[in-house]
């Protein structure tokens, strides 16, 4: 039996205070949450997940190339990976995290979908830079295979493009940053980027000007908390 409340792990970060803690709500009966918090921002929960999931279902049916290789930039719950997993079309995923915390979370099986993920065959999560890499096309983000180049990129780690968990991750979101990511992509790829809220004009345009395509899909989603709706966009965009 549960406890109504269990901070289940707490580390110093560099970029801040990290906490993965479960606990129930009156409301809800048994049901267990898992939530994250990075200093003072809520970063996600288990009791809605409704927008990691559609990243996955909307930027894999952008696609028509058979035999997908995935990186999913931003482990968290795990639930944008374990979604595209369930594509039988995904020959490989690569989950890149910057904090080692998180995949620990998932290697020792602290989350619901730590078993999940580390099981799958097709699953492996590198920790990295995700930004970092995105900059230098000279590296593959998985390390075995340098000169590797994929047919969907996923990305949700920071609240919207303008709201950014770390200053140097605002790079990624201008013109010049996602020319210097869209080489990572293969030739009619799809890279997929979940945002709260509604799609950010100044964003879409930075889209179109470096692919072929490009999309905002406005998501709502129940909010059992407060017991009406949230908002989020879900951009695709196709390398030319």
């Amino acid at each position: 039996m549960s406890q109504n409340y269990e901070e289940l792990d707490f580390k110093k970060t560099p970029i801040g205070d990290l906490m993965l803690r479960r606990r129930r709500m009156f409301q809800l009966g048994d049901t267990d949450i898992y939530e994250v918090k990075l200093g003072e921002h809520y970063l996600m929960t288990s009791l809605f997940h409704e927008s990691e999931s559609q990243l996955a279902r909307i930027g894999l049916d952008k696609t028509d190339h058979e035999e997908l290789d995935i990186i999913v930039g931003g482990l968290g719950l795990g639930y944008t990976a374990a979604a595209a997993l369930e594509d039988r079309h995904v020959k490989s995923l690569v989950i890149i995290e910057y904090l080692d915390a998180v995949i620990e979370w998932h290697q020792k099986h602290l989350v619901p979908l730590g078993k999940t993920l580390t099981e799958d065959s097709r699953c492996q999560i590198i920790q990295a830079d995700f930004f970092a890499v995105s900059r230098d096309d000279t590296k593959s983000f998985n390390p075995e295979f340098p000169d590797k180049k994929y047919d969907v990129i996923l990305l949700d780690i920071d609240h919207t493009p303008t709201h950014v968990l770390n200053q140097t991750n605002k790079h990624f979101y201008t013109e010049q940053g996602l020319s210097e990511f869209s080489r990572h992509l293969k030739k009619g790829a799809v890279f997929g980027l979940w945002a709260d809220g509604a799609p950010e004009k100044a964003f879409c345009d930075h889209l179109a000007k470096v692919f072929s395509h490009s999309e905002s899909h406005h998501i709502q989603f129940e909010n059992p908390i407060t017991g009406g709706s949230s908002e989020g966009t879900v951009y695709t965009a196709i390398r030319k």
